[in-house]
């Protein structure tokens, strides 16, 4: 006997107008979605999606979801998301694989050291639990990890953040994508924005390349893609598209139950479910749209890997893939709104810190959308930080990408 699977998300008629455009299939914009007709009563809302529902960076990532931060602006978002996970998956009555391994940031040398500190301080004093390890403490953490001083960088201690873990990347836009279509929420793949209507200096809709769309409130939410959709109200973001690569191995017996990350290495490294070893390195240095990868993070990896975790040496890597990361100098993201055109709203420039974030920002976003009232904790993400010279302090030196305005 056969059973047909029923769809988890509706397929709808794409109506003349809405109250709300998202422009963006993956978890911020679903997350917007979501929280829309959840908390606003405002269902009459329309996510379009080019290619399909976690297209992007929702489905090119590693899933990691922590709260480690290292500005005081970021870390009471990045808690209030982590403690969020558990309440989404009940109410969604979805699982999404959440595995609370903690992460472990590793140290090679004083001055990583004085920096962890400094994290764990900040962390500590907004109520993040983090903790500092010396170099035996981390080994009783991760009994592989190498801690000899025969290798290139050797380990001198590390920032232990126990809430910190991984989730399955697809099924959190699945459950996102159902949640928000059973609260009405239209769901349109395969289409494209072509251009923005701005009429007296307000959102008027937008032109897809299935018809026109009136709408009052328009969201970006187009993750590597964002530039090019601010581009059409005539904004230029101080956003760099960058390749960041990953990759998984054989699977392997459990071994590997925190996750573990060097900067100085520009590694990280966890252990899925179904046992393969999952690491990324850092971003390439050029900007491209392309989702290429190259021999050249795979001789990284496999090097950085085998020193600080030696068992890996002779394990296969089986797969490897690329995603897109927006990044802005100061490595924060830009949330914000109503400026210089009404109604057109932005959750975007996210890096490497998007999949962490997205149910979070999604509801900060739905409530700035919905009232018009940027909330408290958005604000220090605006745009015009850039232009007032306010970075956020996620690098220590902020980076100069080129004239933006």
């Amino acid at each position: 006997m056969f059973f047909k699977k029923k769809p988890l998300w509706k397929k709808e008629s794409m109506r003349s107008s809405y109250d709300a455009v998202i422009i963006g299939g993956g978890l911020h914009g679903l997350a917007a979605a979501y929280f829309l007709a959840r908390d606003h009563g405002m269902n009459n809302v329309a996510v379009i999606e080019r290619r399909y529902m976690g297209f992007g960076g929702s489905g090119r990532n590693t899933s990691i979801v922590r709260a480690n931060q290292r500005s005081k602006e970021n870390v009471p978002l990045y808690d209030e998301g982590l403690k969020l996970w558990p309440e989404l998956m009940k109410e969604l009555d979805f699982n999404m694989m959440f595995f609370n391994s903690g992460n472990l940031n590793l140290a090679h040398g004083e001055a990583g050291m004085s920096a962890l500190r400094m994290q764990v301080a900040t962390a500590q004093f907004m109520g993040v639990r983090s903790e500092l390890l010396d170099a035996k403490q981390c080994r009783e953490l991760v009994p592989e990890l190498n801690i000899s001083e025969s290798i290139t960088y050797p380990v001198f201690g590390g920032m232990y953040h126990p809430p910190g873990g991984t989730l399955r990347h697809d099924a959190v836009v699945w459950g996102l994508a159902k949640g928000a279509s059973e609260r009405g929420v239209h769901l349109h793949q395969l289409t494209e924005v072509k251009r923005i209507l701005v009429e007296s200096g307000r959102v008027a809709g937008v032109e897809t390349d299935r018809g026109s769309i009136r709408a009052p409130r328009v969201l970006n939410a187009a993750g590597g893609y964002s530039p090019l959709i601010s581009a059409m109200v005539g904004q230029k973001l101080p956003v760099h598209v960058l390749p960041i690569q990953a990759m998984v191995t054989e699977p392997l017996k459990p071994f590997l139950n925190t996750l573990v990350s060097s900067g100085t290495y520009h590694v990280y490294a966890n252990q899925s479910l179904k046992g393969e070893i999952v690491t990324g390195a850092h971003m390439d240095q050029w900007p491209t749209y392309t989702n290429n990868t190259s021999a050249y993070y795979l001789k990284h990896q496999a090097e950085a890997l085998t020193e600080i975790l030696p068992c890996l040496r002779g394990v296969k890597f089986m797969r490897h893939w690329a995603g897109l990361a927006d990044m802005t100098p100061d490595m924060a993201p830009i949330m914000d709104g109503n400026d210089p055109v009404q109604g057109y709203y932005m959750d975007c420039a996210w890096g490497y810190f998007g999949f962490k974030s997205g149910p979070i920002a999604g509801r900060y976003m739905a409530r700035f959308m919905a009232t018009g009232e940027c909330p408290s904790i958005l604000k220090p993400f605006s745009l015009r930080r850039f232009e007032r010279r306010r970075f956020l302090g996620e690098i220590a030196t902020p980076v100069y990408y080129g004239p933006w305005n």
